[in-house]
């Protein structure tokens, strides 16, 4: 991990996009903790508690980020409710992953910062792999 001096000051947008990550992953972790209570198989329960994993981890190191770059704590919030039918959190999900895969490879890009950088395209490709498994399980849904 990167550590700053003092008087090292990080760009407002990178700050800005650290926060908006974190709401995001705080509100994931939430949602899939009830998306794989509903789950209708093991298979499914387990998929999602990985994923859920993961957006802990995402969440790590966001948090972290924002602490060595701002000097405070994040305090996050839950930015959407997550639906409370299955079928429903699945689609929710399927679309969130995609919508965050795409701000992360902006907030990325806007990044001046290697760390910043760094963790927002390893969380933009681990994104993208949750949206695939999302889409199995609507698609399985589906057929059902």
């Amino acid at each position: 991990m990167y550590y700053y001096t003092w008087d090292y000051r990080a760009p407002a947008s990178s700050i800005a996009d650290l926060e908006k990550a974190i709401n995001g992953e705080y509100s994931a972790i939430a949602c899939y903790e009830r998306l794989a209570g509903a789950a209708p198989s093991e298979e499914e329960r387990t998929q999602i508690t990985e994923i859920r994993k993961d957006e802990i981890r995402h969440y790590q190191t966001f948090a972290g980020l924002y602490t060595s770059l701002t000097g405070r704590q994040p305090a996050p919030v839950i930015n959407e409710p997550c639906p409370s039918v299955y079928r429903d959190g699945l689609h929710f999900a399927f679309k969130d992953e995609q919508n965050t895969v795409d701000f992360y490879h902006e907030a990325a890009d806007r990044a001046s910062d290697p760390a910043v950088k760094q963790a927002f395209l390893r969380a933009a490709a681990d994104e993208q792999n949750h949206a695939v498994w999302f889409l199995y399980f609507l698609t399985k849904q589906a057929r059902e």
